[in-house]
């Protein structure tokens, strides 16, 4: 990940999954399992292809903290609990 672009960070911290499972999620908050399928199956073209990639990279190396300073900066919506009823 030579030459990061603090803007793709930004982006990741704040743009969400558009379909799927994890469908209006936070890409940075999505889990590592996600990532993994994607990774073994073929990321998307283009941007969002990217972004998993990237947030793929840091989460499999353990660099999360570095996006803690831009998680600051960005006003997030934490996700609504779900409920399961038996």
């Amino acid at each position: 990940m030579e030459g990061l672009n603090p803007e793709i960070l930004a982006e990741i911290c704040s743009s969400k999954m558009p379909f799927g499972k994890y469908k209006d999620t936070v890409i940075a908050d999505l889990p590592i399992n996600y990532l993994e399928w994607f990774h073994r199956q073929g990321m998307p073209k283009g941007k969002l292809g990217m972004q998993l990639s990237t947030i793929y990279e840091i989460k499999l190396n353990g660099l999360m903290d570095l996006l803690t300073p831009i998680r600051g900066k960005v006003h997030v919506e934490k996700p609504k609990k779900r409920v399961y009823k038996f």
